[in-house]
């Protein structure tokens, strides 16, 4: 019998999504390495769930423990970062199981990976692959669809903006600070003129609430998902607007990131503050409270006119996707998605109930100010 399984459950994000997943009353499979920490998790939820809850040890050290935990029909969830590092395993598990596969990344580099690397290969064993599934990058898939498809067939360009409030800083994981430090040096990337390009350092800004917001450019899922569903389009960015201030600052170093990663032992330098980060992170992330979330989408025309803009206003970016993946999983056991391949969140479940998904985990459309 098919199930949901979710591997990385005793992470912070895991544990949210476990929770999430019982509030909607499925019982998945928690998996992760640490045998104590899923056996009190599965504890803790088995109250709500009026039974207990299974779980599994994997890592991604033995390979074969991850394959070991899909079989076809399931749905994988895996929220084990920094994925350009461990994220493999997972894909590759579900990939072969022809399973549908959901995760939490927001790193660009595993993005590129799942879409030109990892895709092909998934539709050719009827697996479906949907990376970030989350606040990264579910809301300005959502927003640029809806905004391209208020703009009609004169749109050419869209441009998405991520922005936060509140004391995100606090709220971050260990596992978020040593993604964004795994970052720091991968190449970036844009859609320009039918094709994925090298790009580095745009900042753009934004009319948010009615303040002016700056972001930085960033690669996304959207610069994979958005063409193939609207064919005029030459143009796609995104960018995001967590720096506040620093945001110019910031461009003027991503610029430079090409150089900095070409010197001799620059990515061993970032894996290892990585690792630091992770090893000394073990404390809880700051409360939600006062955490809130805008998404912001653009529509132009060939001659730079906007056409139309969406906006989206949520709450905290990881109760969000939480929501998400256990929207997204208990849907796709119970009705499938449509295709296989690397798959966008519209593409795998429609415009109209993605929009519905989002609202159920917080996520609504709203007028622009």
């Amino acid at each position: 019998m098919a199930r949901i399984v979710l591997f990385g459950a005793t992470g912070f994000t895991g544990g949210l999504t476990a929770e999430a997943l019982a509030r909607r009353g499925a019982r998945p499979l928690l998996a992760g390495r640490d045998q104590a920490r899923l056996t009190a998790l599965a504890d803790s939820l088995a109250g709500s769930l009026g039974g207990d809850v299974p779980i599994a040890v994997a890592d991604v050290g033995r390979p074969e423990s991850v394959r070991a935990l899909v079989t076809p029909g399931d749905v994988l969830i895996s929220t084990v970062g920094p994925f350009a590092r461990w994220g493999e395993a997972a894909v590759t598990a579900a990939t072969e199981a022809g399973a549908v596969y959901l995760d939490s990344t927001g790193e660009p580099t595993f993005i590129k990976r799942i879409f030109q690397r990892y895709g092909p290969a998934a539709a050719a064993r009827g697996a479906a692959l949907i990376t970030a599934f989350g606040y990264d990058y579910v809301p300005g898939n959502l927003a640029a669809a809806l905004a391209l498809r208020k703009a009609g067939a004169d749109a050419v360009r869209v441009d998405v903006g991520y922005f936060v409030g509140g004391d995100m800083a606090r709220r971050a994981s260990a596992g978020t600070r040593a993604s964004m430090l795994g970052m720091l040096l991968e190449p970036m990337y844009g859609f320009r003129e039918g094709r994925i390009v090298p790009e580095h350092g745009r900042t753009r800004r934004f009319l948010v609430d009615g303040r002016p917001r700056h972001g930085l450019s960033i690669g996304a899922t959207e610069h994979f998902t958005l063409p193939p569903a609207h064919p005029g389009l030459r143009e796609v960015n995104v960018y995001l607007g967590w720096l506040g201030g620093l945001t110019k600052a910031a461009g003027v170093l991503a610029r430079a990131t090409p150089v900095i990663a070409a010197l001799p032992g620059a990515r061993r330098v970032t894996e290892a503050l990585a690792d630091r980060v992770l090893r000394t992170g073990t404390g809880t992330p700051a409360p939600a409270a006062g955490v809130s979330s805008r998404i912001v989408a653009e529509a132009y025309d060939a001659r730079g006119r906007r056409l139309s803009a969406v906006h989206l206003s949520g709450g905290d970016p990881y109760e969000f996707t939480a929501g998400m993946l256990a929207w997204a999983a208990t849907t796709a056991l119970a009705e499938g998605v449509r295709g296989t391949g690397a798959l966008g969140p519209v593409d795998a479940f429609g415009l109209d109930a993605l929009t519905r998904g989002c609202a159920a985990a917080g996520m609504t459309v709203r007028e622009p100010a």
